[in-house]
């Protein structure tokens, strides 16, 4: 808003010659006389009360005097401030109004000087009272007692009311409240300063719009310090307070331009300024502050103010003139908003996704350097208001490296149970969760990728094995590592959760998962996040100052360390997120994104050693977007985030923590060794040599030992190569046939144990006791979880690679491997003597045989039936020999409950080649 009017007729105006000061005290006895004569027509009608009506006015005086004595200290409503840790006002919180106490110092002599002569052209030389228009009010009110009381006001008698008098005397209209004026601004006069009592006036008086004191005043009209104005904004301040609402400039600009003009010629009259000044500042072009009220980073502001009413009560954050010093920066928080909106604005609108929300804090300290929650705080249509870093999302799979972090830490005095090395099965599989109900886990290409590497697995964020970590250290152990890194929203026990917890499952808001990987930014040490540094009164009071607390560890700093380096393996993450990708930066960087179920939410989570930064996508009404990941949705701001940051010299330098700048790069920590591994491909089938594959991190405590080279082994051995690699002497076993297949009904199939493909030598075993089909193979380990065993060999076999058998040699297989023209071997291996059995299962075992020489092998049913055994052949006799394979099936489900026998018979020329193999099962009830 701005004006530039030609000035109103200008009266010129002789100042009147100098005041003395002091002198002969006719001037005080005037006064005192006038107030003598005053008293007698305020209080002469009121003779006939007699000493009652004294004695009431006696006391009101007493009030007011008690009132005076405590005016340099009385406590009055002031606006806090909260400001950026730069002093950038970020709100203003008023409850009355506003008001900023500054010292008589801090205001320009022009605005004192236009105050003065238009409200007070004798302040310095009167005595709290201007006699002449005193005593024209007295002869007037006088002359007329029914009549309004009138009378003009010295600066003094206009700090009275406001020290002095409560709202409903200040407002009101009567001899009587004008008499105690009067004689209160004597007394104050006599008791204060000049400077003293003009300070409280210039705080203290209401100039409209909210604005209480000469510096809102100039901040509300002008959106600067009192100590900035120009000439013609404080002569129109300074005719503002004579009638603050009918010469509001907002809406009476004409009005408050014609009392400007007349507070200018005033001035001139008293000399303190020329006419050329004041029709030059008349002329000044103002320029007028927004109306509304000033909230820059608006979110964080009100959660600024919420942390402060909580601790001090929302009365004394609303009048008490706090000054509170926040931990954001203006500059980190800019570059937020500006990046925002020119993210959403390169999504496709078909995307819909409308808003975004990012916090950046420092991870040495917690100290929160930027907050975003919504893209625009002003837009309804996106529900701007709400902090979406406060509100509660499903992280999807930006949770999953506390599930790792947990998954590679060591137990007290122990190694940890995984390693980066480890192979994670990524195959089909099915839990069986707390209630019952089956839980079988999806990646987010919906393919498979089998053996894993914990690093690969991490990097490229598959789900499988996420959750495969998890059912391993268990949901409550997450929970309560969830919660030690700042996951405070966890609040429920284990039965709340199932494994999906580790895929995002669990609500946090983006301000606690921020706050959770600072912890990992910071070596492991907790992380709370801080986002006031200090609180003060105007008077310099300081009511809180932020102290660092001590360092609190919650994961070892080297694991923090091994899941720094996995989430910025550019490298690792190549094959499920492509490059480059937004992740790629110019310098280190940890970083992981998340997806949640029909895309309600995108997140990336990431950091340096100087700096996290959390970027939350989506919509604030959880509306879904349409196929869009946290890779395109999120990642772009968090890239150019962290790269708008680093690329500035000077944002990098206020990272400082402790007066220290971190480091760009991660710094490996002691307790860290690295060794080589093997390429998972070097397992393929008739493979004896390991393929490198790159170097690997592992705590020293659990690095494997470096292998015997094949060459210098004397015996049968088992070598481990890596975590995920062995290399053992073994004999390839026959494949089972499709008969052997064919005899599993088809609802037992999915059933059935693995079938072997090797089976290895106890170690040490000479090599001369060896059969000529023994022979050094490579291995991959097999699932830990007995969930995937099953789907891990069958994708191994349809990959041609060999698993580490767990079955050894012993005579049978060795001779079933030598072929045909062996002495005949058979035994029962599944079920085992003595198993409890239910339903239909498929009878494992070998007959290996000779066919020109062995006429068939049977399964027989033994029933008893007192003293005896009723033996019953199942199914059919079968003249094909089988080898660690399907013999029969039991269709256990038709038998009653109670003891059976099941024997193995090879028949020889019409005899039984030798003695059956016989095993004892119990049948239980369904």
């Amino acid at each position: 808003m701005q004006t530039n009017q030609p000035p109103v007729e200008y009266i010129p105006a002789t100042p009147p010659p100098p005041r003395r000061r002091g002198g002969c005290g006719c001037v005080g006895g005037a006064v005192l006389g006038l107030v003598a004569l005053l008293l007698v027509v305020v209080v002469g009608g009121a003779a006939a009360a007699g000493g009652l009506v004294y004695a009431n006015w006696s006391r009101e005086i007493e009030s007011g005097v008690a009132a005076l004595a405590t005016a340099r200290d009385r406590e009055t409503f002031e606006t806090t401030q909260i400001t950026d840790r730069n002093g950038e006002v970020l709100w203003e919180i008023f409850g009355e109004g506003k008001r900023t106490r500054v010292p008589l110092a801090q205001i320009p002599p022009q605005l004192i000087q236009a105050t003065i002569a238009v409200e007070d052209d004798t302040f310095y030389e009167n005595i709290g009272l201007d006699a002449p228009s005193l005593l024209a009010a007295v002869i007037a009110n006088a002359r007329n007692p029914d009549a309004r009381p009138v009378g003009g006001s010295t600066i003094t008698q206009q700090v009275v009311r406001h020290v002095a008098f409560d709202f409903e005397e200040r407002t009101s209209v009567s001899y009587n409240r004008k008499l105690k004026e009067i004689v209160l601004a004597w007394m104050m006069n006599r008791d204060f300063t000049k400077d003293e009592i003009l300070e409280m006036y210039l705080n203290e008086i209401y100039y409209g719009n909210l604005a209480y004191g000469a510096e809102a005043a100039a901040r509300t009209y002008f959106g600067k310090p009192a100590t900035e104005l120009t000439l013609g904004q404080a002569s129109l301040l300074a005719g503002l307070p004579q009638s603050p609402v009918d010469l509001d400039p907002f809406t009476n600009l004409e009005g408050a331009k014609e009392r400007q003009w007349l507070v200018l010629n005033l001035m001139v009259s008293e000399g303190f300024i020329d006419q050329a000044a004041a029709e030059a500042a008349y002329l000044e072009v103002l320029t007028f502050a927004a109306q509304e009220v000033s909230l820059e980073a608006p979110h964080f502001a009100v959660y600024v103010r919420q942390q402060l009413e909580e601790q001090y009560g929302a009365e004394l954050v609303a009048n008490g003139g706090l000054r509170v010093t926040t931990t954001l920066d203006m500059e980190f928080q800019r570059l937020a908003e500006g990046l925002a909106r020119q993210h959403l604005d390169q999504i496709d609108p078909a995307k819909n996704l409308t808003n975004a929300a990012l916090v950046a804090m420092k991870p040495g300290s917690g100290e929160i350097l930027a907050m975003l929650g919504s893209v625009d705080y002003k837009n309804e249509a996106i529900d701007g208001h709400v902090n979406v870093t406060l509100s509660l999302q499903q992280p999807g799979s930006a949770i999953k490296p506390l599930t790792y972090a947990l998954a590679l830490s060591p137990a007290e005095g122990a190694d940890p149970r995984w390693t980066a090395a480890d192979i994670l099965w990524d195959v089909e599989v099915e839990y069986e969760q707390f209630d019952g109900q089956a839980y079988a886990p999806q990646n987010y290409d919906g393919a498979f990728h089998g053996p894993t590497r914990l690093r690969d697995a991490l990097a490229n964020s598959y789900n499988i094995p996420a959750v495969l970590l998890l059912q391993d250290v268990t949901v409550p152990r997450l929970l309560e590592f969830g919660r030690a890194v700042g996951l405070d929203s966890w609040t429920g026990d284990s039965s709340q959760y199932g494994l999906s917890l580790t895929l995002g499952g669990g609500e946090v808001t983006p301000l606690e998962l921020t706050t959770a990987y600072a912890a990992l930014a910071n070596g492991g040490n907790k992380v709370t996040p801080v986002s006031i540094l200090r609180v003060a009164r105007t008077d310099g009071e300081v009511l809180y100052e932020y102290q660092p607390p001590a360092a609190q560890r919650v994961l070892d700093e080297r694991v923090a360390y091994l899941i720094s380096d996995i989430l910025d393996d550019d490298a690792a993450r190549r094959p499920a997120m492509g490059s480059p990708n937004p992740m790629e930066l110019a310098f280190p960087a940890a970083a992981k994104t998340g997806t949640t179920n029909d895309f309600r939410d995108n997140w990336t989570m990431g950091y340096t050693p100087g700096l996290v930064v959390g970027v939350w996508t989506g919509n604030t009404d959880n509306s879904p977007m349409v196929e869009t990941s946290g890779l395109e949705g999120a990642a772009p701001l968090w890239g150019s985030y962290m790269e708008g940051v680093y690329s500035n010299g000077g944002l990098v330098a206020k990272l400082e923590v402790n007066g220290l700048v971190p480091p760009t790069e991660f710094i490996r920590p002691t307790g860290i060794a690295e060794r080589p591994l093997c390429a998972l491909s070097s397992a393929t089938v008739g493979s004896i040599d390991c393929a490198a594959a790159g170097d690997e991190l592992f705590l020293e405590s659990a690095l494997p030992p470096t292998p015997v080279p094949t060459t210098e082994q004397p015996a049968a051995f088992w070598e481990k190569l890596d975590p995920a690699v062995w290399r053992a002497v073994a004999i390839p076993l026959p494949p089972p046939t499709p008969e052997q297949v064919a005899l599993i009904p088809p609802e037992q199939l999915e059933d059935q144990p693995p079938l072997q493909l090797f089976c290895h030598f106890a170690e040490g075993t000479a090599l001369d006791l060896l059969p000529p089909t023994a022979a050094p193979q490579v291995f991959l380990a097999p699932p830990r979880n007995p969930e995937s065993v099953k789907a891990a060999h069958e994708w191994a076999q349809a990959n041609n690679i060999a698993l580490l058998p767990t079955s050894t040699c012993t005579e049978e297989l060795l001779a079933a491997s030598l072929g045909a023209g062996q002495t005949a071997v058979w035994r029962i291996t599944s079920p085992k003597d003595g198993d409890t059995i239910t339903g239909n299962i498929p009878i494992i075992g070998t007959a290996s045989f000779d066919p020109a020489v062995v006429e068939f092998y049977k399964i027989e049913l033994g029933i008893p039936s007192g003293a005896d055994i009723q033996w019953l052949t199942l199914g059919e006799t079968h003249n094909t020999p089988v080898v660690n394979g399907v013999l029969e099936v039991l269709q256990a489900e038709g038998l009653a409950p109670g003891t059976y026998y099941l024997r193995l018979i090879v028949v020889q020329d019409s005899n039984y080649a030798g003695e059956p193999h016989q095993i004892q099962i119990t049948v239980a009830t369904p």
